[in-house]
């Protein structure tokens, strides 16, 4: 005790003695010293020193401290020292003491960065040492507890990924951790957060882990204990953590959607509209929860992802709350800023969230829609730059893959819907695009152009959009004057807009790249533009000004005779070279802006000025570039191949359509004659039952007859005789009317299929009378009614008449069977006689010989009948072949009549698209004679305009229908 006291700073006789020094005694102490207490106190002074001299304390005293660890784990106290002195000599957060010596020994000494690295390599190394500090997590003791919470953090911080990985394998590692946010004091539990932090940074696996272990229900009971956006840091710390484990992570993305945890964020954004007291702590949990809700809905998640987690929020209130927040009064700017950001996600892609978000209305009076005011926002020069960045990113994803809400924004600029008496959408557009600022410039073509994007519709319809430039002068449409604004020469920015504007207007659109070169200054200024030698700031016009020059060569359908394919083309090489234009149009590609817009949807940039690429452009550029490339080095003989090529493919589509239409045509007809089969079936199985049983019947009365005949008896026996005739004069006559009742059911079947088939002929005579009809009408009866030697065949005729004639000899068959059915009815009155007392022997025999006849004549009529329904069968096969045939007759005349069809359609599309272009000569006309008017030229008289409009007339006779 004498000696720690001297350590400790207790006066001594004899010199003092180095840090170092001391370090070594103490630490051969910790080592060699029996009793408990010693060590205790030995390990109390190394944590007393351990800051002052770190160094010393760290290269003697490591291995001494972790084997207390292993062998001194029963006291609390000395372990709890141990982890202390552990932690200072690890962490980086600990102040160090100034040590004393000459500032030349300091120099050498590295610094606190290194030495918390080269020790915690030390600690790992064995990595039995991570397992035995996680092992004391489970000790209740909070001076043990608490410690070694810090003392894993601070590894962690020091070397992530290798304490991650060893952490990873070790048994209930992460649920060790995961048990100290359920400790009920609070150090312990928020200590718990910040290591939870460091562990689940950059891992997949340990966030999984950790997000079964229910990190979710705990960090937001949590998060409602303290408050939520009220709460303090430790709000805080359970976002940052939440964040980490589902940035990034699908797994746990959908693990927390599925669990219904993101019902319960909508309370989070209940914020009172009196509560104007926005605390710095408030704003930061806000922006954390917004930054988590944009998590789950980001563009860079899997799409499945993404719109079940845009429909859970939109089904449990979280869109609606948003909305509220966005246009709620009173809002800091950072958090309206993010709060714009989050929406823009929520409703990206998402139809039905875009279509309520169209619905939301600003509390203003009167009421206005959310997009203009935002629009309004996004136009102000005087707004910050972040907000008006996020009002565009919130506006692209309210259109991106909304083609009704495309058509909204792109009807409130055209003429027939514009209301003189409220702002809409279109107008702040048309205002920010010829604006003085270059920024509102930007934005609202950026803005313009996303509602043009994959809608080719809306881009035909803009081109109906015609502007008031000045009082007096005639309007000009939209495109006329964005190129009037870019030949200009206005700013960088301005110049950027418009050209992606035109690109993205322009591509997929040819009567957008017509009306572009119809004006005759068009394309020498994009010429002029790509030749010249310009500085770097213009090297990204040059580029833009070669790819709208390009997609007019792509998308050109040689409607002008002046601006051709090939002539554009000859210009490129004349005026340009093509290696040259091909250099240009790189530069959109090269530029150092191009790759930065093509990460994320989002426009992120610190500077107006850097605002010069879009992130859907950036797509297109890279679609067109390849695209322009080729058809600028096409040669016109590839190009007319290529044509060839397509017109074979379309022509070739064209019949496979028709084959598809004649095979689904004849599938039906195949289905109905199936039917048609199975019923005949069943109706012959009926036939071959009741055939089966007549001749059972029939073999019943031949055994009948052979078992009287062979029980006859000698003449005398006549009265025995006559018994057997009485018995069978009461039996035979039942027979006899029983099959009478089954031949009047055959020929009533018998009637029935005669009139079938007399309808059936009756329609097939109409069928082919029609079919003549048609043939003599067409001049086609020499094709279909002559063989292949040219002579008239008479097959249709031949197979009327033979129709007919099988119909008459059907009808004299029944008529033979109604005779034989009234003989039979005739019969039992004859067999009466049968039963009188006065018959002899020989008028039985008489009887007898007479049944055995009349049953052999049953027999003989059953064979018939046999042979009548096998006709029938027959008949009927070969009328269904000739009803297949003229079928198939009908579907070449109905395929031919489509066809037809489908040629007047298009004659008449091809005469609309010549009036269009009369039309737009007309006005040009118009133009240059006004300008002849301001030049002073005398304009052609009167009959020279006569003439003229003769002309003009000749030219609408001749134009094709």
């Amino acid at each position: 005790m004498n000696f720690l006291r001297g350590v400790m700073g207790g006066q001594s006789a004899g010199p003092q003695r180095s840090g170092a020094e001391t370090v070594q005694k103490l630490c051969d102490r910790v080592a060699s010293a029996t009793l408990l207490e010693d060590r205790r106190d030995a390990v109390r002074a190394l944590k007393s020193l351990s800051k002052k001299y770190r160094l010393e304390v760290g290269s003697q005293a490591m291995e001494h401290l972790i084997n207390v660890l292993q062998m001194d784990r029963s006291d609390s106290e000395i372990i709890g020292y141990t982890l202390d002195t552990l932690y200072n000599l690890i962490s980086n957060d600990v102040e160090e003491e100034e040590p004393d010596g000459s500032e030349e020994e300091n120099v050498h000494k590295p610094s606190s960065e290194d030495l918390a690295v080269q020790y915690t390599e030390i600690f790992i190394k064995q990595p039995e040492n991570l397992t035995l500090l996680l092992s004391l997590l489970e000790e209740f003791d909070f001076h043990v507890r608490w410690p070694a919470v810090k003392l894993l953090t601070a590894l962690l911080k020091n070397l992530g990924p290798q304490v991650q990985q060893i952490i990873l394998v070790s048994p209930m590692g992460v649920s060790r951790m995961m048990d100290l946010l359920a400790d009920s004091r609070e150090v312990i539990r928020n200590d718990g957060l910040l290591l939870l932090q460091q562990l689940t940074k950059g891992n997949a696996a340990i966030q999984k882990i950790v997000a079964f272990e229910s990190a979710f229900e705990r960090l937001l009971d949590i998060i409602t204990e303290e408050g939520m956006s009220d709460g303090g840091i430790v709000v805080e710390d359970c976002l940052l953590l939440l964040v980490n484990l589902m940035k990034n992570n699908s797994s746990n993305q959908n693990f927390f959607k599925e669990g219904s945890y993101i019902q319960r964020m909508k309370t989070w954004f209940e914020v009172a509209e009196e509560n104007l007291n926005w605390s710095a702590q408030k704003v930061t949990n806000l922006h954390l929860m917004l930054q988590l809700v944009r998590v789950l809905v980001s563009p860079v998640n899997p799409p499945g992802a993404t719109s079940t987690c845009q429909k859970s929020a939109f089904q449990c209130g979280l869109l609606q709350q948003l909305c509220t927040i966005l246009m709620a009064t009173g809002v800091p700017a950072d958090i309206l800023t993010e709060t714009i950001n989050t929406v823009s996600e929520v409703i990206r892609g998402s139809q039905v969230n875009q279509d309520y978000f169209a619905s939301v209305n600003a509390p203003s009076n009167p009421p206005r829609p959310a997009i203009v005011v935002l629009l309004m926002s996004m136009v102000n020069e005087r707004q910050p730059f972040v907000l008006r960045c996020a009002v565009l990113y919130c506006f692209q994803c309210f259109l991106y893959k909304n083609q009704r809400g495309q058509a909204e924004i792109v009807a409130t600029l055209l003429p027939t819907t514009i209301d003189a008496n409220s702002i809409s959408a279109g107008q702040l557009l048309c205002g920010g695009l010829f604006s003085a600022d270059s920024l509102s410039n930007w934005c609202a073509a950026v803005a313009l152009a996303h509602a043009l994007q994959d809608n080719s519709v809306q881009k035909e319809q803009l081109l109906r959009v015609q502007l008031a430039t000045s009082l007096g002068n005639p309007p000009v449409s939209l495109l006329q004057q964005c190129t009037n604004i870019l030949s200009q020469g206005s700013n960088v920015q301005t110049r950027v807009g418009l050209l992606m504007l035109l690109s993205t207007w322009m591509t997929d659109c040819p009567i957008a790249v017509t009306h572009f070169l119809h004006n005759q200054t068009n394309v020498p200024f994009l010429t002029a533009q790509i030749s010249e030698n310009l500085g770097e700031e213009e090297q990204l016009v040059q580029g833009l000004c070669a790819l709208l020059l390009g997609i007019c060569i792509y998308d050109n359908e040689n409607s002008l005779e002046n601006y051709t394919k090939e002539k554009l083309k000859q210009l490129i090489e004349k005026r340009i070279g093509k290696e040259i234009f091909i250099e240009k149009l790189a530069y959109i590609s090269k530029h150092e802006l191009y790759s930065r817009a093509g990460q994320k949807p989002q426009p992120s940039y610190s500077i107006p000025e850097q605002m010069l690429l879009d992130h859907e452009f950036t797509k297109l550029v890279k679609e067109l570039e390849v695209l322009i490339i080729k058809a600028v080095q096409k040669s016109s003989e590839d190009e007319k191949k290529e044509e060839e090529v397509k017109k074979s493919l379309e022509q070739h589509d064209s019949i496979v359509s028709q084959y598809k239409e004649l095979i689904r045509e004849q599938d039906m007809q195949l289905n109905e004659l199936k039917k048609q089969v199975t019923a005949l079936t069943t109706q012959n199985e009926q036939s071959q039952t009741t055939i089966t049983q007549q001749a059972a019947q029939i073999q019943q009365l031949k055994d009948q007859y052979n078992l009287l005949k062979i029980q006859g008896k000698p003449v005398d026996s006549h009265h025995h005789m006559h018994n057997e005739a009485a018995e069978i004069n009461g039996i035979q006559p039942k027979a006899d009317m029983e099959e009478i009742g089954r031949l009047q059911e055959e020929l009533e079947q018998l009637k029935k299929q005669h009139g079938i088939l007399e309808g059936q002929l009756a329609e097939k005579d109409l069928i082919i009378d029609k079919m003549q009809m048609s043939q003599i009408s067409g001049n086609k009866d020499t094709d279909d009614c002559t063989d292949n030697s040219g002579e008239p065949t008479a097959a249709p005729h031949k197979e009327l008449e033979t129709l007919r004639t099988l119909v008459q000899t059907q009808a004299a068959e029944i008529s033979q069977l109604q005779a034989k059915k009234q003989e039979l009815e005739n019969q039992p009155a004859a067999m009466t006689g049968l039963g009188s007392g006065d018959v002899d022997s020989d008028s039985s025999l008489r009887r007898i010989t007479q049944l055995e006849s009349r049953v052999s004549a049953l027999d003989d009529e059953n064979q018939k009948l046999k042979g009548q329904v096998k006709v029938l069968t027959e008949e009927k096969d070969s009328l269904d072949q000739q009803m297949t045939r003229t079928n198939n007759t009908v579907v070449i005349l109905q395929t031919d009549k489509s066809r037809l069809q489908q040629e007047v359609v298009e004659s008449k599309k091809e005469q609309d698209d010549l009036l269009v272009l009369l039309a737009d000569q007309d006005q040009k006309i118009f133009s240059l004679k006004n300008k002849l008017k301001e030049l002073g030229e005398a304009i052609e008289d009167e009959d020279d305009m006569e003439s003229g409009d003769q002309d003009d007339d000749d030219y609408d006779e001749d134009e094709p229908n």
